[in-house]
C-alpha cells in the first residue's frame, strides 16, 4: 500500500468510515498527536497515520507468516466476529470471536489440556465411538460438547502459545492483551481514538466499532498474508491440535 494519500485513498478512508473516531471527550491522550480535525464532536483520525501504521503492521505479519509462526486473532464484538473467522480460518490459525478464556496466554497448559479433551470428545462423537454409552451418557456428552464448543471450537488449532496476538476493540480484550504484554507476545491491534496505544506494539490507527472499518482492514492484512505465502511458498499452515500435543502437556 502507499505511504502517500491520494484522493481515491482518502475517499475510501471517509466512505468506510476507518478515519472516525469516537466523540472528542473520550479521547486517550496519547492518541491526539493522531487526531488531525473535529466534526460534529467526532474526531477525524490522521489517515497517513492509519496508512503508515497498516503498513507496518503488515510487514511485520508477513515476516511472522513467513517465519511459520502461530497467529491468534480475536475478536468477540458483532462487528468483527465474522471476518476475524474468516481470516484466522483461510490461513488455518486459531481465534476467538465469543469470549477470552482467562489464562489462555498465561496458563496455556491448562487451556491446552481443555481444548484436547473438546477436541478427543468431539472426535469420538464424529466417530460414533459414544455410542456405546446409554442414551443419558450419550445425552450428557452431547451437551457437554455443544457447551464447550463456544469456548474452545476456535482454538482447536491452538497447539502452543502464540506468537502473535491480533485484537480488534483492545478495551475490549484488556485482559487478552494484559496477558500477551505480560509473556512478551507482540500484540497487533485497530487502535481508535479512546485507547492507550501503549499497550500495543504494532497498533493500526482506525475506527474499531465501524464493521466496514474493521473489514477493510481485515481484508488488507489478508492480501498481506497471502503476499508472504507467495513470497515464501515452503511455509506450512499451523498443524492440527494433538500434533504436538506432547510438547505441550
Amino acid at each position: 500500500m502507499e505511504t502517500v494519500i491520494n484522493e481515491d485513498t482518502l475517499k475510501e478512508l471517509t466512505e468506510l468510515g476507518v478515519i472516525y473516531g469516537h466523540k472528542k471527550s473520550k479521547t486517550h491522550p496519547l492518541m491526539k498527536p493522531i487526531v488531525i480535525d473535529n466534526r460534529n464532536e467526532i474526531e477525524l483520525l490522521d489517515p497517513e497515520a492509519i496508512i503508515s501504521s497498516l503498513n507496518e503492521a503488515i510487514n511485520f505479519l508477513k515476516e511472522k507468516m513467513k517465519g511459520g509462526a502461530l497467529m491468534l486473532f480475536v475478536g468477540t464484538i458483532p462487528a468483527a466476529k465474522t471476518s476475524i473467522q474468516a481470516l484466522a480460518e483461510e490461513f488455518g490459525f486459531p481465534y476467538i470471536i465469543k469470549r477470552w478464556l482467562g489464562g489462555t496466554v498465561t496458563n496455556f497448559k491448562v487451556i491446552h489440556k481443555r481444548i484436547s479433551y473438546y477436541s478427543d470428545l468431539k472426535s469420538k462423537q464424529e466417530k460414533g465411538e459414544l455410542s456405546k454409552y446409554t442414551k443419558k451418557e450419550q445425552l450428557s456428552f452431547d451437551k457437554e460438547i455443544e457447551k464447550m464448543k463456544g469456548k474452545f471450537e476456535g482454538l482447536l488449532k491452538l497447539v502452543k502459545t502464540p506468537d502473535v496476538l491480533f485484537v480488534v476493540d483492545i478495551k475490549e480484550h484488556d485482559t487478552a492483551v494484559r496477558e500477551a504484554n505480560q509473556q512478551g507476545i507482540p500484540v497487533v491491534a485497530i487502535v481508535d481514538n479512546d485507547d492507550d496505544p501503549t499497550m500495543i506494539q504494532y497498533p493500526i490507527y482506525g475506527s474499531d466499532h465501524s464493521k466496514k472499518s474493521i473489514d477493510w482492514i481485515i481484508s488488507k492484512i489478508r492480501e498481506g498474508l497471502h503476499e508472504a505465502k507467495v513470497e515464501s511458498p515452503a511455509v506450512a499452515g499451523p498443524v492440527a491440535a494433538g500434533e504436538v500435543k506432547k510438547d505441550n502437556e
